[in-house]
């Protein structure tokens, strides 16, 4: 089915498609700063600064593998408690200006590894630079979800991961260019371009508005109103803005009718389901291994022996960019699980033959050093990372975001969203922290080179039983009708054909009238006084369904 605005609907849709696409520029800063560590600690000015008195196996400064592991992992402990954080600010100041005050701690990392000479201070800039990344990765698909158009929501969720891998691209391009510099700039010039990216980012908050969901949650309807006719290019008074705020409200009064919203009701059913299949979905997307491409990938490709480390980082961070364009655009036509579930199946077989090319064509002398045996298996090993790295992009990459982000209710999407964000970034540390100690040489190490694929391999392998059995089709559904869809459907596989039987405003007149039994008028509702129309409207699936315009 192609995705497009449907014929029916009132309003302009193109403001929150480009208020969508501009605030995933904030992915940028995550992207940048994951792909530019890699390239920096393998820069020979760097290694020499930075180095406490350690030498390699070939007699040069470097740093240690614990030091190593240290400055990788403590970006995303700092994202970890950053998303925990995010619904302090989000549900308190709004998702507006949340995302303002994040850039400026991101800037305060920034500055720190700029003028930071020595290990400690770096690693401080590193954790605050990720406490600001943290609050803005969990912030930008709340304020997405809440603002985009149902039928291409998927689309603009998902183009944050797509700034994601942008901000890869960027970091490796940058990295190459100055990676040979003979003084600080090899290594400050890559970290000190972040600020243009935050910049940008805190300036064109400035012009947008505050999310009508936000604004209806805090009891402020005429800013809703107004923020909505802003978003939809029509009269505050319309009848279509009327009947969208309706039922919004409508839907958060039966929300805070059966739940007051708590950290503890998000681990209750009926949340409970939906808290699981999203932390679950961002704790796989890093099992699939696709972190240890883009931390280690630069220092991997030198061991394997296949041309140079960093050109090969900026052949993969592109088909990274590339990869994440398609996968947009079907997200919103063919939909959430058979794409994530072909994505699941496509990373499995890849990392599976990467595994197994990479142990077979390489072989370790006895000082540790790597060596290949079979140039085509390693260049075989090389392909199937790329091939990886386009199944992820175009599937598991903007999916993740885009789920969680459409999933929850509203009175508990800031709490649910920081729990999954959190549970990305710390798969994310634990990744990062164990990798060298998995993959290096050494007494204490497991010494996995190659083998650390069949890890992958076997994550990805549990992708694809939890796609078939937890994640639900949501595609053109609004978030609303998401609710209503996990309300009647308790089976994933058959979220497929459900189709929206009424809307929630709908829903609360029901249950008002079956309440009443003594026949007096009860005093309208607030949901009831929005006097909401509905008009009929081609449901998802092409056929005949009510919703709301």
């Amino acid at each position: 089915m192609k995705a497009s605005k449907p014929d029916d609907e009132a309003g302009a849709s193109w403001p929150a498609i480009a208020m969508g696409f501009f605030v995933a520029f904030g992915g940028v800063l995550y992207g940048y700063d994951t792909g530019t560590i890699s390239g920096i600690m393998a820069m020979p000015y760097w290694k020499d600064l930075f180095s406490t008195g350690y030498r390699n196996s070939n007699g040069d400064l470097d740093i240690t593998t614990s030091q190593e592991s240290a400055i990788v992992s403590i970006l995303s402990a700092g994202t970890f408690f950053g998303a925990l954080a995010s619904p302090l600010l989000a549900d308190f100041f709004g998702r507006r200006p949340a995302l303002m005050i994040s850039t400026w701690v991101f800037n305060l990392g920034v500055v720190l590894q700029t003028i930071a000479t020595a290990i400690p201070l770096f690693l401080a800039g590193r954790f605050f630079a990720g406490f600001g990344v943290g609050l803005i990765s969990a912030l930008i698909p709340l304020y997405q979800s809440e603002t985009a158009p149902k039928w291409i929501r998927g689309a603009i969720v998902g183009a944050y991961q797509l700034a994601i891998t942008i901000g890869l691209l960027l970091a490796a391009v940058v990295n190459n260019a100055t990676s040979n510099r003979p003084d600080s700039g090899s290594y400050r010039i890559p970290i000190a371009v972040q600020f243009a990216w935050s910049l940008i980012l805190f300036f064109g908050m400035i012009f947008l508005p505050e999310t009508p969901r936000y604004l209806i949650r805090s009891g402020k309807m005429e800013k809703a109103a107004a923020a909505l006719s802003r978003i939809r290019r029509l009269a505050a008074g319309h009848p279509a803005v009327i009947a969208e705020l309706g039922e919004i409200r409508a839907n958060l009064e039966y929300e805070n009718g059966v739940s007051k919203a708590s950290y503890l009701d998000c681990f209750r059913p009926p949340i409970l389901k939906r808290q699981f299949t999203g932390m679950a979905l961002q704790a796989l997307q890093q099992l699939t291994g696709i972190n240890f491409i883009f931390y280690y990938g630069t220092r991997y490709f030198q061991n394997s022996g296949v041309s140079s480390g960093f050109t090969i980082s900026m052949i993969t961070s592109a088909i990274n960019v590339a990869s994440t364009v398609p996968g947009l655009l079907a997200i919103d036509r063919w939909g959430r699980r058979p794409l994530l579930l072909m994505g699941a199946i496509g990373m499995c077989v890849s990392q599976l033959i990467v595994a197994v090319c990479g142990t077979l064509s390489t072989g370790q002398h006895e000082n540790g050093d790597i060596y290949v045996k079979n140039l085509a298996g390693q260049q075989t090993a090389v392909a199937f990372v790329c091939i990886f790295i386009f199944f992820f992009a175009s599937t598991w990459g903007p999916l993740a975001w885009v789920v969680t982000g459409e999933i929850f209710p509203l009175n508990t999407r800031a709490k649910s969203l920081s729990m999954t964000t959190a549970t990305n970034w710390l798969l994310n540390w634990a990744i990062a922290y164990s990798t060298p100690y998995l993959v290096n040489y050494g007494k204490g190490y497991a010494n996995l080179q190659s083998k650390i694929f069949f890890v992958w391999f076997g994550a990805c392998f549990i992708c694809i039983a939890h796609v078939w059995f937890f994640i639900y089709e949501t595609k053109g559904l609004s978030l609303e009708q998401v609710d209503q869809l996990y309300s009647e459907v308790s089976n994933a596989r058959k979220s497929t054909t459900w189709v929206p039987s009424e809307t929630w405003e709908q829903h609360q007149h029901a249950a008002e009238s079956s309440e009443d039994t003594t026949g007096t008028p009860k005093e309208e509702s607030g949901a009831k006084g929005l006097n909401a129309t509905h008009v009929e409207e081609k449901d998802r699936n092409g056929r005949d369904g009510e919703a709301e315009l």
